[in-house]
């Protein structure tokens, strides 16, 4: 039996290997792909944790490799160092050098992951119709149209980083974990032997969260820190370190814990205040991703994620012109963040996303 033909972007983790075997036992023809980014020019000390970008991409291409070898499929290496730096590093400095704090992972699934890495899979001699991977989500398919939806392991959900894909994008991508729980993953790599069914759970971006190694290029000038009425508490180190809703790592000495409430680039500023002033009534965002264009018009009900361990809350759409929009929460949401993903549900269904530009 043969399904058709399907890349499968291995990271070197349980929950791609247990896709990739779940296609084989469907009997679709497979190749397993994984994308080399890392840049030995970094000199990143991660520690016990493991980051999407980080040194350690040489084991997890060595897993990859065991998991095609168990399941006696073929295993492509992709190299994509020049592009993501293009792509997601350079990005990711800017944004923080403007204040902004981005999401690398959105920007990787859209530009890298499922843009350029099945570009050049497609060049190669494996014609295949389906890009798959291990993430936590769900497809659904009506009327030729694709729809994004949550996973059924609502703990486990990435809809939100993949709320960037196009429409175009969703027709050939396969998510086969999308309606099974992280135990029942576990449950099937064990059982079928896989060569990383121990694996522990990937990581972020960079292992450890310590960016500082990407801007050592840069030169990143201190400022005053202040309050909410421009009154200097003290110095920041420079923006790039600071993200809104931070409290820890501040310098500041206060008889209350304080809280960045915006980034001033334009002066070099970190503005702090109380837990409460971070509280705001809305945002606006643009570079939308609209995937369902009915979901999204002016005076229409949405739930709205404003980062990853968000629970999406209700709001009302005040103002759309297909390029940006402007919503008003119906209770007060804390540490809205400029740069970060705001994500548009109706129930389980991705509406869209976009970049936040404000909060209100």
């Amino acid at each position: 039996m043969n399904n058709g033909k399907v890349a499968v972007g291995l990271s070197g983790g349980v929950d791609s290997a247990v896709a990739a075997y779940l296609l084989k036992e469907q009997g679709y023809d497979l190749v397993g792909v994984t994308m080399v980014i890392w840049d030995d020019k970094y000199q990143l000390t991660t520690g016990n944790k493991h980051g999407c970008f980080g040194p350690e991409e040489y084991e997890d291409v060595d897993k990859a490799r065991k998991v095609c070898l168990s399941l006696n499929i073929e295993h492509k290496i992709v190299s994509l160092v020049d592009d993501y730096k293009k792509q997601v590093l350079n990005y990711f400095r800017q944004e923080y050098l403007s204040g902004r704090t981005p999401n690398p992972c959105i920007r990787c699934n859209t530009k890298i992951k499922f843009g350029l890495l099945v570009d050049k899979v497609k060049q190669s001699d494996f014609n295949f119709r389906f890009f798959a991977t291990g993430h936590y989500a769900q497809i659904e398919h009506s009327q030729n149209s694709f729809f994004l939806k949550k996973a059924k392991d609502n703990s486990k959900d990435q809809s939100y980083f993949l709320s960037g894909l196009t429409r175009d994008q969703l027709a050939f991508s396969m998510f086969p974990l999308g309606g099974l729980t992280k135990k029942e993953v576990r449950s099937i790599a064990i059982n079928a032997n896989l060569p990383v069914a121990e694996e522990p759970e990937s990581q972020d971006f960079i292992g450890g969260a310590d960016y500082s190694e990407l801007f050592k290029e840069q030169s990143i000038p201190v400022g005053d820190t202040v309050d909410s009425n421009g009154i200097v508490l003290g110095k920041h180190k420079g923006l790039v370190y600071y993200t809104v809703g931070q409290r820890r790592n501040l310098g500041i000495s206060s008889a209350y814990p304080l809280y960045v409430l915006e980034l001033d680039a334009k002066n070099n500023r970190v503005i702090v205040g109380k837990k409460e002033e971070t509280f705001k009534s809305g945002l606006t965002a643009s570079a939308l991703n609209i995937l369902l264009p009915e979901g999204i018009l002016a005076g229409s009900r949405l739930q709205a994620k404003i980062r990853q361990k968000h629970t999406p809350c209700g709001a009302i759409v005040n103002q759309f012109d297909g390029n940006s929009l402007t919503m008003t929460f119906d209770d007060p949401q804390s540490a809205i963040t400029p740069g970060q993903t705001v994500v548009f549900y109706n129930n389980d269904y991705v509406i869209g996303s976009g970049v936040i530009d404000r909060a209100l």
